[in-house]
């Protein structure tokens, strides 16, 4: 990489984390931002797939450490604040990607479904954010990345409390670009459109589902966690400074036709 190019887009010296980091979009993130040059925690339930991750990344030369959590309990998400920066130091990334998704018709959507839903997809992002953002910012710089949704900015596939919460999360981005810009700290969201990940396996077993949803995109084709890479790189760097409270879609065009 050219000395231009490095100042632009390196993230030497940076320590990122990454939830839902484990597979799909946020494994994606979580390589691109490491082979960028952070070192990166991972935050997901799963111990098996964490150090499946975790190998990956490492054969990719990234300094990688794992936290096996469940962010729809809040302890959990203090245990992760409390242990995180033990591994590479201060927090210069988050990425906050971990979600659960639990589609039935509005109407069967129970308490519980709903307070599941709200607690993994907005409330640990807000408390992450509240944890890391004001420590950044005393810092002078930092980047949070926060992951929305088709539902974040239209009614889709059973939206239910899921779509509640991903249009929370596009709040909550200018909120914390609101609060902490000013001191260094950008804060955007991705929506992505239809992705190939563990977490849309339901709706690919659905006979046509994937096929209808390509040719609904400008691409011809649906998303891949890959597709995600250059624009996590671009929002975790230096180049990012002049963007931030932003909702950008990375979805083949879907959300433009």
């Amino acid at each position: 990489m050219s000395s231009y190019l490095s100042g632009l887009f390196s993230l030497a010296g940076r320590v990122a984390l990454v939830t839902g980091g484990s597979s799909g979009i946020g494994y994606g993130i979580a390589e691109a931002l490491g082979r960028a040059g952070a070192a990166v925690v991972l935050v997901a339930r799963r111990e098996k797939q964490l150090a499946e991750a975790a190998a990956g990344l490492a054969g990719h030369g990234v300094r990688v450490a794992t936290i096996s959590a469940d962010l729809g309990d809040r302890a959990a998400v203090a245990q992760v604040t409390e242990q995180a920066a033990n591994f590479f130091g201060d927090i210069d990334i988050l990425v906050n990607d971990a979600a659960n998704n639990i589609r039935r018709p509005m109407t069967e959507l129970t308490l519980d479904d709903y307070e599941q839903t709200i607690a993994v997809n907005l409330t640990a992002p807000y408390l992450l954010g509240q944890h890391y953002g004001p420590r950044m910012a005393a810092r002078g710089w930092g980047r949070i990345i926060n992951i929305g949704s088709q539902q974040s900015i239209r009614a889709f596939g059973d939206s239910g409390a899921y779509g509640l919460a991903k249009a929370g999360i596009c709040g909550l981005t200018r909120s914390q670009a609101e609060a902490w810009t000013p001191h260094g700290v950008t804060s955007n969201t991705l929506i992505p459109g239809f992705v190939l990940t563990p977490l849309t396996e339901a709706a690919q077993a659905i006979p046509g589902r994937v096929e209808a949803l390509a040719a609904r995109t400008m691409t011809g084709r649906n998303g891949l966690p890959a597709d995600f890479a250059g624009i996590a790189i671009l929002l975790a760097s230096p180049a990012s400074a002049y963007i931030t409270g932003q909702t950008l879609c990375v979805d083949g065009g879907f959300s433009a036709t």
